[in-house]
């Protein structure tokens, strides 16, 4: 028998129910969240609790298998995507989906790495607490995958991302011990803080299995606007403008260039619109738990706004039902994307007082160097996260596509570096910016975390292949 045929017939002896081996129960384990990218493992492992997770991995020591965890697979860049079917396994941690305690007073909870984000939001919203989370595939996504990749959104210029969230965690580390650092104290300053070496690891470090979340009140009141604006640089002045008047409790900040606004209208179903085209939108949001009167923020800043010759028009959403239209424009420019096939899917960001420049250089970089294609950029203006993506003008298959996003992505990191940015905000590295990440490692920090990777997992079983694998 083959070496992967007696590894396989091992775990399921071991862990009968939870090893799935069959190409079609596998198959949803081994493909990204579009269906582009396809991967290979020698197994699912499905783990029923934490003890069952050790188990597992000092298994996969013993037989020399590279473990790749795994939650909701809705990661944009195939960091639990396994890619050896003979050495490597996934470890599904979907059954770990217990939220073990919800602490009102302390405005925390603890939750398994397999609970469902959005799960865990409407569990605390029932007692009037808020997970500040905001993400497209939070009915998918789960704990442990945002936490590994350090997930953003649209609600990081209030609340941070991920890992302002996460006040503790428990970690199955290399060898099967077990980590406890589940404590929920705000202020713990008893040496380095051990539990942010996990986050944005994407399990290079060891396998998340719960997590202590640090929750806020939740907003009882909302304000919503579609502003339309000369161009990007007004941009710029209308966030600063609405930061001082609004103070903190502007929640979104959402720029869409001409082009994003475009391809979000043909992907929507009676969208809301300006009387006439801008040279850039904006969807703001404020929010609060208590009694502000939120509509008359909004409204002064768009006076004040107006007055200063920064927007050019607005729409303030005058239900919930119409603040939800506006936002719905802002997941409809993936989805309108995604109906013409194959893109350049990007993920950077840039000092928050270059961004303007940035977009604009950078988009005419790659149409003048490549007229076949055109550039679409939209993204999370206040914390400098913009989605610059790279679309043909014609249908493309994709092995006529490749070489032509590779030469885009060159482009546009190119310019990144220029603006002293970073080729990944919020998506992570994974394996498909492996490559790009490691050119861009300075000594110092490559041999911190080289340091760090033998240190904690020394065999490189745990997630080989991605940024620290």
């Amino acid at each position: 028998m083959a070496v992967s045929g007696a590894a396989r017939e091992a775990l399921a002896g071991e862990f009968p129910g939870g090893v799935v081996v069959e190409a079609e129960a596998m198959a949803p384990h081994l493909v990204d969240w579009f269906g582009l990218a396809r991967g290979a493992a020698l197994a699912v492992l499905r783990p029923r609790d934490v003890a069952e997770v050790q188990a597992m991995v000092r298994a996969c020591g013993r037989l020399g298998l590279g473990v790749v965890p795994q939650g909701g697979a809705t990661g944009l860049v195939g960091g639990a995507l396994p890619d050896d079917a003979e050495r490597q396994v996934v470890l599904s941690l979907g059954r770990l989906n217990r939220i073990r305690r919800l602490d009102p007073d302390d405005y925390s909870c603890v939750a398994e790495a397999g609970c469902v984000l959005q799960a865990v939001k409407d569990a605390v919203a029932e007692r009037d607490l808020f997970l500040p989370l905001s993400l497209g595939a939070q009915g998918t996504a789960q704990i442990g995958g945002v936490i590994s990749t350090n997930a953003g959104g649209i609600n990081v210029l209030r609340y941070g991302m991920m890992r302002e969230q996460v006040l503790g965690l428990e970690v199955v580390l290399a060898d099967g011990t077990l980590w406890n650092g589940l404590n929920t104290l705000r202020k713990n300053n008893m040496g380095p803080d051990l539990k942010q070496l996990f986050v944005g690891a994407e399990g290079g470090f060891g396998v998340i299995t719960a997590a202590a979340l640090r929750l806020v009140p939740r907003p009882t009141a909302r304000a919503a606007a579609l502003v339309g604006l000369p161009d990007l640089p007004a941009v710029a002045r209308a966030f600063h403008l609405a930061r001082r008047l609004c103070s903190d409790l502007l929640s979104a900040f959402e720029f869409l260039t001409p082009v994003a606004m475009a391809i979000a209208r043909e992907a929507s179903v009676n969208p809301p619109a300006l009387a006439g085209d801008c040279g850039a939108y904006v969807l703001v949001e404020l929010a609060a738990p208590g009694p502000v009167d939120l509509d008359a923020l909004l409204e002064g800043f768009l006076e004040a706004a107006m007055a200063e010759g920064v927007v050019a028009d607005g729409i303030l959403a005058a239900s919930g039902a119409q603040a939800d239209r506006i936002w719905a424009l802002r997941e409809a420019v993936n989805e309108g994307q995604a109906r013409r096939g194959v893109f350049l899917r990007s993920d950077v960001s840039v000092p928050l007082s270059a961004l303007p420049a940035f977009v604009g250089r950078a988009c005419a970089a790659i149409e003048a160097a490549m007229p076949e294609v055109f550039a679409v950029a939209y993204g999370h203006f206040g914390d400098g996260n913009v989605h610059l993506n790279v679309l043909p003008r014609t249908p493309m298959d994709p092995a006529a596509w490749k070489p032509v996003e590779a030469r885009a992505k060159a482009i546009l990191n190119a310019e990144v570096d220029a603006f002293a940015g970073s080729i990944s905000a919020e998506h992570g590295v994974g394996r498909l910016k492996r490559a790009d990440f490691e050119a861009r490692l300075d000594p110092e920090k490559r041999a911190l975390l080289l340091g760090l990777k033998r240190m904690l997992d020394p065999e490189g079983r745990m997630n080989p292949g991605s940024q620290l694998g």
